[in-house]
């Protein structure tokens, strides 16, 4: 184990490449990326939050922890029925880490169920770590796997968990996140687009690990794959905050059943979530769609560690979800455009970086 991750929540499955890799300001990966390296094989500078961000982080977490805990509670529930007592949840790292240590938690506290929850890698245009489930599955029922992310987007790593597992066909491609506005979950807490608040930090909120890492002259054939340690950020590890903020309002079974019917009926929009995005592509004439990552979790990711054209927000008046959004588009001098978003509440444009 390396991390701040207690041992009795998450087992990570991961190897430590902390002062392997150095990482790279954002403006230098950007170029790097949209030349063709895949994003993997680097990793970024850390952002550092101002005090200023960091109240509004502190504000939407207060603001958001209840229906965090909400939708934790009732993706949970949808799991156990689901997959029954033995459930082995593997969070995909590093956002899904702490959502599965919610689910993890209210099972144990609430249910009187104490899964098995491990955190694995899987990256986008490459696939998921086959060390990492072969380890898994040498311990625990195939049946029983479910795995867990934060929120959709545009569905690509739903996409690449499906491709994924067709090497294993013993085991199901069900994945369970508790903000699922694209509508392409298994299982979800709810279909709209909120602010999940571990989503506006980064490793602060994980662990202290950074995102996963595959490079051939690191990672063996035989090793997981990578994460580096920032153990220099410990005095401003937020993980536990942010676990407990929300676990403080889980609820006992029989009081979350009236919760059912509001998460799951929140609005299902006519409009798919990739039609969306094409419309958005279109007319902003971004020639690649993955430079578009639609959602308040993929906004906010594209401000803190991509090169961002503009974000587009269905309210501008919104301050309440959207508040970090605004104070990063500010910092970082990031327009911020109104937009008839029906899907979601919020969508960065990542700049096309030329030939530069």
């Amino acid at each position: 184990m390396f991390g701040t991750y207690r041992e009795d929540d998450v087992t990570v499955l991961l190897k430590d490449i902390t002062g392997l890799v150095t990482p790279l300001p954002t403006v230098s990966r950007e170029k790097l990326i949209q030349k063709g390296v895949h994003y993997s094989a680097m990793l970024p500078v850390e952002y550092e939050p101002t005090a200023e961000y960091m109240r509004v982080y502190r504000e939407a977490l207060a603001a958001f922890a209840p229906i965090t805990a909400r939708a934790t509670m009732n993706v949970a529930a949808k799991i156990l029925a689901r997959k029954g007592k033995n459930v082995v949840l593997l969070s995909l790292a590093r956002a899904g880490t702490p959502i599965g240590i919610l689910i993890k938690r209210y099972l144990r506290e609430f249910c009187g169920v104490d899964v098995a929850h491990y955190t694995l890698s899987i990256i986008r245009g490459i696939g998921i770590d086959k060390n990492a489930v072969n380890y898994v599955l040498a311990r625990h029922d195939p049946g029983a796997v479910v795995f867990v992310d934060g929120w959709t987007g545009k569905g690509a790593i739903k996409r690449q968990l499906d491709a994924a597992l067709i090497d294993y066909p013993m085991i199901e491609p069900c994945l369970a996140v508790l903000a699922d506005p694209a509508g392409i979950a298994d299982l979800y807490g709810t279909r709209e687009d909120f602010l999940i608040p571990s989503s506006c930090l980064n490793a602060t909120v994980s662990g202290l690990l950074s995102r996963t890492f595959l490079r051939d002259d690191i990672i063996g054939k035989d090793d997981f794959h990578g994460a580096m340690f920032y153990g220099g950020l410990v005095d401003k590890d937020l993980t536990y905050r942010f676990i407990d903020a929300v676990a403080q309002f889980f609820v006992a079974p029989e009081v979350l059943r009236q919760y059912h019917e509001q998460a799951d009926g929140e609005a299902d929009c006519a409009v798919s979530g990739l039609a969306e995005v094409e419309v958005v592509r279109r007319e902003f004439a971004v020639a690649d769609i993955n430079l578009i990552k639609p959602g308040i979790g993929e906004a906010t990711r594209v401000l803190l560690r991509r090169v961002p054209r503009c974000v587009l927000v269905r309210d501008l008046d919104d301050y309440t979800r959207l508040g970090h959004i605004y104070r990063l588009a500010k910092e970082k001098n990031v327009p911020v455009l109104p937009y008839p978003l029906k899907v979601y509440r919020a969508c960065g444009i990542i700049a096309a970086m030329g030939d530069a």
